[in-house]
């Protein structure tokens, strides 16, 4: 299993970025998929989670109506759509997955919201 999380970066409050994680290893249309979040300091929390089919989705209360999860099964990827962005939002961003009673992490990628 193969994780590789992309597209973070540094932006202002008010921005948008997108995140994906790209999957190798693994029938991926096969597995739910998540993101979270770890900020310095703090437990890494869930951000999103979407099934396998993409047809249901669950979110944190702190980013509902911000963020949006979504996957391309066609290409083994899981993206996360983030918008309105703030501060508190700035953290280590992870995709997982969790199969056969173990949880796979990718190596998270930095976003930073700040002016």
């Amino acid at each position: 299993v193969q994780l590789v999380e992309s597209g973070g970066g540094l932006v202002q409050p008010g921005g948008s970025l997108r995140l994906s994680c790209a999957a190798s290893g693994f029938t991926f249309s096969s597995y739910a998929m998540s993101w979270y979040r770890q900020a310095p300091g703090k437990e890494r929390d869930l951000v999103a989670g979407i099934s396998s089919a993409g047809g249901t989705s669950n979110y944190a209360d702190s980013v509902k109506g911000r963020f949006t999860i979504s996957r391309d099964n066609a290409k083994n990827t899981v993206y996360l759509q983030m918008n309105s962005l703030k501060s508190e939002d700035t953290a280590v961003y992870y995709c997982k997955l969790g199969r056969g009673g173990r949880n796979y992490w990718g190596q998270g990628t930095q976003v930073t919201v700040s002016s």
